[in-house]
């Protein structure tokens, strides 16, 4: 395998680089379809090969060419599936010399001059070898007068030529482009088929190392063989044998020491669990993979209680998973819900923090004083509890849906920065059904909806929402709108593409003919205006615009406010009247 000079040292990920489709693991779906393909005499013009990085999507890409040039050992075989390796087409593609396969890394050529080069080069009949190939790595990475210049070559390429495609950005691909090529999606590496790929190499390469410290580099690699090679270099080089030294290089904390640290969090014990997090970030964790730990043990605990089949890792001791099945068994669902929330959004912010350890700490700390908070659930129950013993709190209707709000009365929307809400009067309330229970992981009303988008931060999307959707309908999982002048005509695709993603549900998103609502944006304007004509009308701004004649008035929705001036403007210390929410939480 190796394609290095007698005696240079080869890393592990390109001396056991697959030479062939039955040395490429974890593919056979597509290894089929090609397979079928060539025995068939059906070989496409183009092919796009895509998935994450490390996966083999290079490697792939060569193997197809040399099946496409291979003439076997005796020079006479045609394309194949299984290339002899002997003949000198095979040679000289392992060796990345022949002159008919054109390796272009896309990061590095973007533009259209080194596209028309290659372009050019297509017109003209291949120098040795059966066709001419185009290997084009990153092709995400073009530009797009780069794609269109493609686009005619690859709508009629000559019968000489074949393209092969690898993005780890399908997205990014021009449609056009994506439209004229044959697609394959290859996929990761299942942690079982990764550690006995590792196990047979380590072998080879007599090295001793434990399944369990394999196990931690399958898992760290995250399904992409390339990154797991790497790790097993590491890890052979600096001497690990076990579990323990894996950890130590990868910056891992011990699994029961994660659980000794979530337990300490789920009980509230802040002290505790800080004197065990900066236990571990001396013992060599990383504060970062720490954080991650939590986030993998929350998943695998709430897993666990859905599926404990589905929960299943083979890094984990049977002493371990007994201790998690307990921990399971006691957690609420809306615990583990609302701690892998808030450790997301700690894992967002440790770029921000002052240092990794801070931001651990600060996130440790969160944790443990929500830790004894009651869910919704458990509150409502309570002051359902207190209602019926005679209490202040109304217990609420068990069964009765809240009533709707009559057409004069004021309906809260969700304000374009997402930090703040507008009333506006809704003189034609649109049907709103309740979700079914199934579906109420969705966003209950199209409000909702806006709020996810503006939490996920897309502000495209958001902007194109509320600036161009007149809202006819909505349910949980299906919106009908109606766009409003100047709307994209593929607003309706994004926001079910995006919706979809979000919420691992598949959308429905229509455009009817109907009215429809006013856009949020221009609930927000009339809102304001409202605001702001009110405010003129009050005795002491109406004397302050007369005295200073050249004064602005600007209306400030409350949490645009810092805290200082939010309490100077307290409604206690105001002109307004108790019911205004000028100062309230729009």
């Amino acid at each position: 395998m190796s394609d290095q000079p007698n005696g240079a040292y080869q890393v592990l990920a390109r001396k056991y680089r697959p030479q062939d489709f039955t040395a490429l693991i974890g593919q056979e779906a597509m290894v089929r379809v090609l397979r079928n393909a060539f025995e068939r005499d059906r070989i496409h013009h183009a092919y796009v090969l895509t998935g994450v990085r490390g996966i083999g999507k290079t490697t792939t890409a060569r193997i197809i060419a040399k099946g496409l040039n291979c003439i076997g050992p005796d020079g006479s075989g045609g394309p194949t599936v299984e290339p002899c390796g002997v003949c000198e087409h095979c040679k000289a593609i392992l060796e990345s010399r022949h002159v008919d396969v054109i390796e272009m890394d896309a990061a590095s050529n973007t533009g259209i001059d080194d596209v028309r080069e290659v372009i050019e080069a297509a017109k003209y009949r291949p120098a040795m070898a059966r066709y001419k190939v185009f290997i084009i790595d990153e092709t995400h990475m073009l530009s797009k007068q780069a794609f269109n210049g493609l686009l005619k070559t690859l709508e009629e390429p000559p019968e000489h030529v074949k393209f092969l495609f690898a993005t780890t950005e399908i997205r990014k691909m021009p449609v056009t482009v994506l439209s004229r090529c044959q697609r394959f999606d290859l996929r990761r590496i299942e942690p079982e088929r990764l550690i006995a790929h590792l196990v047979e190499i380590t072998k080879a390469e007599g090295a001793e190392i434990d399944e369990e410290a394999l196990a931690l580099i399958a898992r760290a690699a995250e399904g992409s063989v390339r990154d797991s090679l790497s790790l097993l270099d590491q890890a052979i080089a600096d001497g690990g044998t076990d579990a323990a030294a894996i950890r130590a290089m990868l910056g891992l904390a011990d699994r029961g020491r994660v659980l000794d640290l979530f337990d300490l969090i789920m009980r509230g014990e802040a002290k505790a669990a800080l004197e065990e997090l900066r236990d571990q970030h001396r013992s060599g964790a990383d504060p970062e993979a720490t954080l991650r730990d939590l986030a993998e043990t929350t998943h695998w605990l709430s897993t666990l209680k859905i599926s404990p089949d589905l929960a299943s890792d083979l890094t984990l001791g049977a002493e371990t998973a007994a201790r998690g099945a307990e921990m399971a068994s006691r957690l609420g669902m809306r615990v583990l819900a609302r701690t892998w929330q808030m450790l997301l959004k700690a894992l967002e912010e440790l770029a921000r923090a002052p240092s990794a350890i801070m931001a651990a700490e600060m996130t440790v700390i969160r944790l443990c004083a929500v830790a004894d908070l009651p869910t919704p659930d458990e509150l409502v129950r309570k002051l359902t509890e207190e209602g019926a013993s005679g209490g202040t709190a109304p217990a609420p209707a068990a069964d009765k849906p809240p009533p709707a709000p009559p057409a004069s009365k004021a309906r809260l929307s969700v304000a374009a920065t997402g930090t703040a809400a507008v009333a506006h009067p809704d003189p034609a309330p649109v049907t709103r059904a309740e979700a079914s229970p199934d579906l109420s992981h969705l966003p209950q009303s199209f409000d909702a909806v806006v709020a996810l988008i503006s939490e996920r931060k897309d502000g495209e999307l958001l902007y194109d929402v509320e600036t161009g959707v007149r809202l006819i309908s909505y349910t949980p999982g299906h919106i009908q709108f109606r766009p409003a002048t100047g709307a994209r005509e593929d607003l309706s695709g994004r926001l079910l593409q995006a919706l979809s993603k979000w919420t691992d549900h598949r959308w429905i998103v229509t455009v009817g003919d109907a009215e429809g609502e006013p856009t949020v944006s221009e609930m927000r304007s009339e809102r304001m205006q409202s605001l702001e004509q009110r405010v003129r009308k009050n005795p002491l701004v109406a004397a302050g615009l007369a005295v200073f004649k050249d004064a602005e008035l600007r209306v400030i929705p409350r949490k645009r406010l810092s805290a200082e001036e939010s309490d100077a403007l307290s409604p206690d210390d105001g002109p307004f009247d108790d019911d205004d929410d000028l100062f309230g939480e729009d």
